[in-house]
Parts: C-alpha cells; sequence; structure tokens
C-alpha cells in the first residue's frame, strides 16, 4: 500500500548577520518547481578568509570535446565585481557583472537591497564607491555606478533562449567572500520555476522561470554570472536549494538557479 507523500525539507530563512560574523543578506526561497524549498545565494562575508584567491580551474571533458574552464575564467573574471554593502544590520557582501567600460554593474537586488553605503571591489583589487542606479525588487535584479572609472571590460550576454540541458557552464563570483572563484558544471534543467520572498517584509515575493545548474555556488555567489562555453553571460546566480546545518547555514548541494540572461539584460536596461 502506497503511503502520503513525503513533505518537503523545512529550510529555515538564511539569516543575516552581524559584522563580525558571516553575513547575508538573502531570504529564503519559497518554493521550488514541484514544491522544493531552499535558499537565496545570499550577499556572505567571511572574516579571515583569503579574499582573492581564484578556485583553481579544470577541464571538462564531454563525449570527445574539451571546455577549457582555465580559458573561460581567464576572459570572464575582469567582467566580475565584489559588492561590498553596509547597512543597519551589518555587512556584507555578493557579486556583480561589468556591463559598460565606465561602471555599469548588475547584481540581485537582495544583494543592494537596505544598503546604507555600496562599494564594488575590482578584479584588479581596486575597490571604488558604487552607488544604486536603480532596482528592481520584482525580478530580483538591480544596476549600480561604480565611481570614478574607465577601461572595465563588458561582460558578454548570450541569447538564453538558446540554452539546453547539458550544456556546460562556469559560475564566477565571491561565495564565502572568496573573491574570484571559479566553478563549473552543466545546466541540469530549464524553466524551472523559483519563488523568492521579498528582499523586505513588505515587498512581494519574486518568482521566475530559471535555469537550474549543479555548478557549486554558495552565499556571495548571489548577481555573479552562469557562463556557457563561449564566455558569454546565460544567467545571473540568485538562488540555491541548500538543507541547512543545525547553526542555520546553508551550503550547496549541487541544485542553483539562475535568471536567465535574456530577462536580466531586458530589466538592467529599462533600470538604467
Amino acid at each position: 500500500m502506497t503511503g502520503p507523500p513525503a513533505e518537503p525539507p523545512a529550510v529555515p530563512r538564511l539569516p543575516r548577520r552581524r559584522t563580525g560574523t558571516v553575513v547575508t543578506t538573502a531570504a529564503l526561497v519559497a518554493a521550488l518547481f514541484g514544491g522544493v524549498t531552499g535558499g537565496v545565494v545570499g550577499a556572505m562575508n567571511a572574516p579571515g578568509a583569503a579574499v582573492g584567491a581564484p578556485a583553481s580551474s579544470v577541464a571538462l571533458q564531454t563525449s570527445g570535446s574539451t571546455v577549457d574552464v582555465s580559458a573561460i575564467a581567464q576572459e570572464v573574471l575582469p567582467s566580475v565585481v565584489q559588492v561590498n554593502v553596509a547597512s543597519a544590520q551589518g555587512e556584507g557582501l555578493g557579486s556583480g557583472v561589468v556591463l559598460s567600460a565606465d561602471g555599469r554593474i548588475l547584481t540581485n537586488d537582495h544583494v543592494v537591497s537596505g544598503a546604507q553605503q555600496v562599494t564594488v571591489t575590482l578584479d584588479d583589487g581596486r575597490t571604488v564607491g558604487a552607488t544604486v542606479v536603480g532596482a528592481d525588487a520584482s525580478s530580483d535584479l538591480a544596476v549600480l555606478q561604480a565611481q570614478g572609472v574607465t577601461g572595465l571590460t563588458p561582460a558578454t550576454f548570450a541569447d538564453s533562449d538558446g540554452v539546453r540541458v547539458g550544456d556546460q557552464v562556469v559560475a564566477i563570483g565571491s561565495p564565502e567572500g572568496l573573491r574570484g572563484t571559479v566553478t563549473s558544471g552543466i545546466v541540469s534543467a530549464l524553466d524551472r520555476t523559483v519563488t523568492v520572498p521579498g528582499s523586505t517584509r513588505r515587498s512581494n515575493p519574486v518568482s521566475y522561470r530559471a535555469i537550474q545548474t549543479d555548478a557549486s555556488i554558495n552565499p556571495g555567489n548571489s548577481g555573479g554570472p552562469l557562463i556557457n562555453a563561449a564566455g558569454q553571460v546565460i544567467g545571473i546566480n540568485s538562488a540555491i536549494y541548500s538543507p541547512t546545518s543545525d547553526s542555520g547555514e546553508a551550503g550547496s548541494v549541487g541544485i542553483g538557479f539562475a535568471i536567465p540572461a535574456n530577462q536580466a539584460e531586458q530589466i538592467a536596461d529599462r533600470l538604467t
């Protein structure tokens, strides 16, 4: 006799920590396709972490073809920044993608929501001030303007409608405060419905059809790019499913979600 269906795992809200401990600005993914719950890839700062040390790159082997992750990383790393945020709740960080040579940057709304001060750390190690040009809580996207910069390397965006399940991908960002971390995987699924509570208690939930990936992304990857084998952005990393430990801290279990590039570009154009 078949018993009742198992309940989805209960995952607590990712907490916002005070300065001097791990800091996150993210909320909980309330519902995924199939009723699973999980956590947003929040802004995170791990004290004492070796910030700036990129993860080692590897080459992916698939049916006779090789994707050179090292080459992709070298091409795209100059287009990825760390977004540093100070708010009334403490300090935190996320990631961002360079849109223009003069410092327009795309990130998640939940990374900068409630920020009293924002700076960005560039690939060359410089940290400069930034302002929020526009934010759209309904899509969990925001555009920043880095101050006093020129000659940055804009990322190239792909047509995300052409993404296929099984495509190999690379994620770059600042998980746990480790700037310039590179991970790799595949597109696990397309059109996953992700619903996330709003950035504040008063804002409405955010829903979008996401690209699912098994590339390792963690709190701090929020706003960073998911990249295809051609070095083009196919999505903006924004959420993960993650069972939490007794301490309430979430980590990657190989189920991550990215806002498709076509949607991200459309919203970014509107915000600027």
